[in-house]
């Protein structure tokens, strides 16, 4: 079901393939209630050059950044913390708390992470060519 990626050699189920057309209905919720992966990122649709991903996530993700790109998201249920500012002994300095119909842009080149305490998804918003994992 997933692409062969950079993102192969990280314990994350990550999915490149684009699910949904254009003129498709997205039916994010049905997509959820299947997913039993603790994190899970699945590429929904394209626009233009960008793409819709989903992230159905529960604990941490590494320390990253994109070089070329700014990444967009958006919490429809549960709690996304983004951590940036990496601090001493591996731990946050800056912390930024979104909760559900909240979003945040980090822009491109800004190293940061993402998680979450309890099972949490969200919607993201990158262009096409950029790897998950970070540069």
């Amino acid at each position: 079901m997933s692409e062969p990626t950079a993102a192969a050699a990280y314990p994350y189920a990550t999915h490149l393939n684009v699910l949904f057309d254009a003129m498709q209905t997205i039916d994010v919720g049905a997509l959820v209630g299947r997913v039993q992966d603790e994190w899970y990122n699945q590429t929904l649709c394209k626009v233009n050059d960008s793409v819709v991903r989903v992230g159905i996530i529960r604990g941490e993700y590494h320390w990253h950044k994109h070089q070329n790109e700014d990444e967009f998201f958006f919490v429809l249920s549960g709690r996304l913390l983004i951590d940036f500012d990496r601090g001493t002994d591996d731990e946050p300095g800056k912390v930024v708390a979104l909760e559900p119909r909240q979003g945040f842009v980090v822009p491109r080149g800004v190293v940061h992470r993402t998680r979450a305490t309890e099972r949490t998804v969200i919607l993201m918003v990158e262009t096409s060519n950029v790897v998950p994992t970070g540069d």
